[in-house]
């Protein structure tokens, strides 16, 4: 029984709360993936865009095997050398970058016509590094919380070098929020809290770019031929649904209208063409995907099961919340992409390989009826 225990889980272990989501997730977005490329390669059946996302979904479905097989224990010992790995990639982005509308966030790989997104492994890495010292310290502890600092602040910084203000912002929170789980101090919480907040007031003050898509956020309409364009689309989009949609691929706001339609607004295209009953769907997913991902934490056995869980959850939950609160103008445009249903490799194979980590937590390390690590860290929160 041990022995099976420490191998991969059976399919009747594993989560069908985040099984069930993740796959109608995959599933609806390879559908609006075709959907909204089509148009773009009018002289062939399969876009080239769909069969590269087909082919990240293969390799996305590889990982999150690998997930399955390994066990927390092996995350752990790789945790920093990871970390480490995700750093010098972003070093080598900003040294020998592609660069594109005046940022450096992609790294090609000679001889296999492919680019890597270093910030999608930093997303990952982070948080699994400072989950591995957070795990077995007292909260509060002020070296493990310097460490933890430093963890974060070295990929935070190059990434704001790129520039790329979204992914060092959301890295950021990522850790922000494992600290919390963690039952590091609300008051050195909020006083991080402050620094990251002033912090990005002075990048956007500083930066005409990220100024500029404050404008288009606070007054889209007043600057809708300009800074405001996207957002106006994708409201336009929005509008033209209404309920049930004008139906699957007889939308407008992908031709042209809507920039960068099947990556960062492709709720949107979801929103002309199935309507609000299609984006419900989208969000009910994730939501469910969230709660799952919340209950084995909860369940975990261990701080460092907990930890990892609740990263995993929020690395897929919360770049999903941003997307979405961009496209409905809730938020200024990011540039994040909506996890299993944007066209983009890096960020599906990332968010595939925390769903299997996830799911294998669920299983092996988080079952039915475990003394709860969430429990008591609940507890503690009330007491703080």
């Amino acid at each position: 029984m041990l022995s099976r225990r420490l191998g991969a889980p059976r399919v009747s272990e594993l989560d069908g709360g985040i099984l069930a989501s993740t796959a109608l997730l995959a599933g609806l977005g390879t559908v609006m993936i075709y959907s909204t490329t089509a148009p773009l390669t009018m002289d062939s059946a399969l876009p080239p865009h769909f069969l590269r996302h087909l082919l990240g979904l293969v390799l996305g479905a590889l990982l999150l095997v690998v997930g399955l097989q390994v066990p927390l224990a092996a995350w752990r010992r790789v945790a920093l050398p990871i970390w480490g790995l995700s750093v010098l990639l972003l070093v080598a982005t900003l040294a020998f970058g592609v660069e594109a509308n005046g940022a450096r966030r992609w790294l090609a790989v000679p001889g296999l016509g492919i680019s890597l997104q270093p910030s999608e492994l930093a997303r990952f890495a982070t948080p699994l590094a400072v989950a591995s010292l957070l795990a077995d310290a007292k909260p509060g502890n002020p070296r493990v919380l310097g460490l933890c600092l430093a963890l974060t602040a070295a990929p935070v910084l190059l990434l704001l070098l790129q520039p790329d203000l979204g992914s060092a912002a959301l890295l950021a929170v990522l850790v922000g929020a494992l600290l919390f789980v963690a039952g590091i101090p609300l008051r050195s919480l909020g006083l991080l809290a402050l620094a990251g907040l002033l912090g990005i007031a002075s990048y956007v003050a500083l930066r005409p770019y990220a100024l500029a898509r404050w404008k288009g956020f606070l007054a889209p309409w007043q600057s809708a031929r300009n800074e405001g364009f996207q957002l106006v689309q994708s409201f336009v989009a929005f509008g033209r649904g209404g309920t049930f949609g004008v139906g699957l691929g007889d939308g407008r706001q992908k031709l042209s209208y809507l920039p960068e339609a099947h990556t960062d607004f492709i709720l949107s295209v979801v929103a002309e063409e199935l309507g609000l009953v299609g984006v419900l769907v989208v969000l009910g997913a994730f939501s469910a995907l969230a709660l799952a991902g919340l209950r084995v934490a909860g369940r975990a056995r261990s701080p460092f099961a907990m930890l990892v869980a609740f990263a995993m959850t929020a690395l897929v939950a919360l770049p999903a919340a941003i997307n979405a609160a961009v496209a409905m103008g809730l938020l200024p445009t990011t540039g994040f992409t909506l996890p299993f249903l944007s066209f983009g490799s890096n960020s599906l194979v990332m968010c595939a390989l925390a769903i299997g980590i996830l799911l294998r937590t669920g299983a092996v390390d988080a079952p039915a009826n475990p003394p709860s690590i969430g429990t008591r860290a609940l507890r503690r929160w009330r007491t703080r």
